[in-house]
């Protein structure tokens, strides 16, 4: 853990690009084979399964450190971060022992999740009693599942390509899948990862996915489309899904669901592995997960009903029927199709699904027009056919990895999102550098008319992205003026200031006082010039759910 740790603190303290991947590399080169396995897998973005309640956490914490709830929560308020509270809190250790990062996660830390309180509290304490203070901030971060420490997943690549001599691009695609919530990486694991090519296995990618290719967000206006792109007869344009990104993968009998969080989901629709079960072995498929009915996709909110369900009742399934729609063809026969021109993957596709037809399994139809200006009008249709706008395809492209341009790109043509005027309400403090900031917002409209004199503001959305840093320090200072209570992290205000909302979809939802749920909310901006008088209303919010958005 020492070594780990060490990492852990170089990382956080360079803003570098050149230094960090030297750190990485460093630390892979001299790492056993055990501890790099599981230091990948966080560097990489892996997180295990909660391993100890928060609140229980929390309150050890308080009582080994002796202090009074309230001045733990003042703390941790000031500080910014539990993990770093609690390590900057604890006693020194008793009986300081020095162990591997594989031996922490293996045999003390996996081994916390579902014990008992009174376990727990035992266990935790001993622990602690061991724990060098060097250490307790990478172990609290491990804990907590808050490790973040500003590395991307393509540095880690890149580290590993240079410490192993593999290609970065056959390295991105050994690491599908590493990341995955219920892995617990080995030695082995790690060795496959840094293997030479040629000591690969014929069966070395089992049922594990390719990494996704992923699009860049396109804006122009539609009169510059000629110029940037050249002619829409160049290019394969389909609406863009509003689901979940995923691969079906069919290997040796197998079939494996993999979302683009390289989540493993084949249990939680397990429509679509009985479907992939009706595929050619050696067939991988991209596309999106919906829920489809009468003949279309529906609104997310209703996947979102399937989204972590740990039981998946016969009216469920029934209520909520979900397909894999397709747009790509990445490996047919066992073989890698990535590096076919995008418009031979098609074909290929549409000969794949007709000689396989199954009612799980839809085919993203393709978007015809004569120009840009005529694809511009269709996709005006788009929030009323539940889609995010379009996505355009070179015909040319080859399937990449992640967001490159280098063999082909993708583009997604959005839809302007949806927009309302909202007053904040709440305000809570952020996380890491706004850690001493109140960066968090909840929102409110109106749920009357102006003229209304009993009319209240009823919240209705969240919202912490969007403004810039000196917006974020101006909106600070007026909630500290106009503070009306405090509630622990979170204070309610005097409405005073009006945003402009923007947000991709609305529904309908009885878990919110509104009866309303937007997705993605963000700040568009401040609006200095209108009075919280003027901010819309719930009947604002109606009119665009029935708007059909």
């Amino acid at each position: 853990m020492k070594a780990f740790a060490d990492l852990y603190r170089e990382l956080d303290a360079s803003t570098a690009s050149l230094a960090k991947q030297a750190a990485l590399q460093r630390y892979l080169r001299a790492a056993p084979a055990r501890d790099a396995a599981w230091a990948v897998y966080f560097l990489a973005g892996g997180k295990p399964r909660q391993l100890v309640p928060a609140r229980l956490l929390r309150e050890q914490a308080r009582l080994a450190a002796g202090l009074p709830e309230w001045l733990f929560d003042e703390s941790y308020h000031a500080v910014g971060d539990l993990a770093e509270t609690i390590s900057l809190l604890l006693p020194e250790p008793e009986q300081e022992r020095q162990l591997a990062l594989a031996d922490w996660m293996q045999q003390h830390l996996l081994p916390l999740r579902g014990k008992p309180p009174e376990v727990l509290t035992q266990l935790l304490q001993a622990q602690w009693r061991m724990l060098a203070p060097a250490q307790r901030l990478v172990y609290f971060k491990l804990i907590t599942g808050a490790f973040r420490v500003g590395v991307s997943r393509l540095q880690v690549t890149q580290a590993l390509a240079a410490v192993s001599g593999v290609d970065a691009k056959r390295i991105a695609q050994r690491l599908m899948g590493y990341t995955h919530i219920g892995a617990q990486p080995t030695a082995e694991d790690y060795a496959a990862l840094v293997a030479p090519v040629d000591a690969e296995g014929p069966g070395a990618q089992g049922g594990q996915p390719y990494p996704f290719f992923l699009a860049h967000p396109f804006n122009l206006p539609v009169a510059q489309f000629d110029a940037t792109l050249g002619p829409a007869d160049g290019w394969l344009v389909e609406w863009k899904w509003d689901g979940i990104r995923a691969q079906l993968v069919k290997r040796d009998g197998q079939v494996a669901v993999w979302t683009r969080g390289e989540e493993l989901v084949s249990d939680r629709y397990p429509e679509l592995q009985a479907m992939g079960l009706h595929l050619p072995d050696g067939t991988v498929l991209d596309g999106e997960i919906l829920v489809w009915r009468d003949g279309r996709a529906q609104p997310f909110a209703e996947l979102q009903q399937r989204i972590g369900r740990k039981t998946l009742g016969p009216k469920l399934l029934r209520e909520l029927p979900v397909v894999l729609c397709v747009y790509d063809l990445l490996e047919q026969g066992g073989a890698d199709l990535r590096a076919m021109p995008q418009h031979e993957r098609r074909l290929r596709l549409e000969q794949l699904v007709a000689a396989h037809p199954h009612p799980q399994l839809e085919l993203s139809p393709l978007l015809q027009g004569a120009d840009w200006q005529d694809l511009a009008r269709e996709r005006e249709q788009a929030r009323a056919l539940g889609v995010e706008g379009m996505m355009l395809k070179r015909l040319d492209a080859q399937y990449g990895v992640g967001r490159t341009k280098d063999v082909g790109v993708w583009w997604k043509w959005k839809i302007d999102p949806l927009s309302v005027d909202a007053v904040l309400i709440y305000a809570q403090r952020g996380s890491g550098r706004r850690a001493s900031l109140y960066s968090d917002y909840t929102f409110a409209v109106w749920n009357g008319p102006q003229d209304d004199p009993a009319r209240q503001l009823v919240p209705f959305a969240k919202a912490y992205s969007g403004l810039t840093d000196a917006e974020i320090r101006a909106v600070d200072a007026v909630i500290r003026k106009t503070t009306q209570e405090t509630f622990g992290p979170v204070r309610s205000v005097t409405p005073t200031m009006v945003f402009e909302l923007g947000f991709e979809g609305i529904a309908k939802s009885s878990r919110h006082k509104s009866g309303i749920a937007v997705r993605f909310p963000r700040m568009l901006r401040r609006r200095e010039d209108k009075p919280i008088e003027e901010a819309d209303t719930l009947a604002t919010l109606q009119a665009l759910l029935a708007g059909g958005s």
